[in-house]
């Protein structure tokens, strides 16, 4: 039976100095998961995830997302392996399409987004396995590639995306999928249906990201999540009302994660808004009985 996890992002506005603790902290308090962020102009995911496995012993570290316009599969995988050789069963790599916008910016856009991430999943996914990899894609070429030192447990590879073929392309090649923020359940039961139709197997997960605000106040609450809905409703086209959110006190906020995992997530993963974070973090998981 597969185990519910709770995890908490690492948020890429936040100084990359203070990660470390960060981390020790939460390891603390019993999160399972610490996910950080590769967002053009903030942090790199792979030594923020260096970082995070460094400072801790137990804590899981997922990497949300590695986009594939900007990485060399050969080299991710490269990456990965190491990190996954030295922290085993640490570690979970994401790799999603990155925003159109910034991919143009740096002049790595793919002709075909779609195939250049089902290409680099496959490719890293293969070279993770140890395999020698011929690969002469649409956007990726890998002729004889094989990595020297290969993890002898592989992390997972998931996929963050969004829309419904790419949701369909997950479940196809990725050994789970990343979801955005402002996804609530019926998203999800939406989700894993696409999944299951790209031919996700009954072990693909679903790891949710979620905005999360804690207080009594509900109008400060929404004060302090107004931003973030907006600013996700906008991306999503949909109005910040319907932006799902972990939310209100503690008890309410433990109830909405509980529905994210009856929808079918295996892991939620708290976006922290607000001052306190890593406490209004111990009061959710309190709530949760942790």
């Amino acid at each position: 039976m597969t185990t519910f996890r709770i995890g908490v992002m690492y948020d890429r506005d936040w100084a990359p100095e203070g990660l470390p603790k960060f981390a020790r902290e939460v390891e603390a308090l019993g999160v399972d998961d610490l996910w950080v962020v590769e967002d053009l102009g903030w942090n790199g995911g792979v030594s923020a995830a260096s970082v995070a496995l460094g400072a801790t012993e137990f804590l899981r570290v997922g990497i949300g997302i590695a986009p594939a316009p900007l990485r060399s599969p050969a080299l991710l995988a490269m990456e990965l392996a190491t990190l996954a050789r030295v922290f085993p069963r640490r570690l979970v790599a994401g790799i999603g399409h990155g925003v159109p916008e910034w991919m143009a910016s740096v002049g790595v856009a793919p002709r075909s987004p779609l195939a250049l991430l089902q290409e680099t999943i496959t490719a890293v996914r293969a070279l993770l396995r140890g395999e020698r990899v011929e690969l002469e894609g649409r956007e990726v070429r890998l002729d004889g590639i094989q990595l020297v030192h290969p993890p002898a447990e592989p992390p997972p590879v998931v996929a963050g995306v969004v829309r419904p073929r790419s949701l369909e392309l997950s479940g196809r090649v990725a050994d789970g999928t990343l979801i955005a923020e402002g996804h609530g359940p019926q998203d999800l039961e939406n989700a894993r249906a696409l999944t299951r139709k790209g031919g996700a197997s009954a072990d693909h997960t679903l790891t949710v990201l979620a905005f999360c605000c804690v207080g009594d106040d509900a109008d400060q609450v929404a004060q302090a999540l107004q931003p973030h809905t907006e600013g996700h409703g906008a991306w999503l086209g949909r109005p910040a009302r319907q932006v799902f959110t972990v939310s209100g006190r503690a008890e309410e906020a433990a109830e909405r994660v509980r529905a994210l995992e009856a929808a079918g997530a295996g892991t939620v993963v708290l976006r922290m808004v607000g001052p306190e974070p890593a406490q209004q973090l111990g009061t959710v998981l309190k709530a949760l009985g942790r």
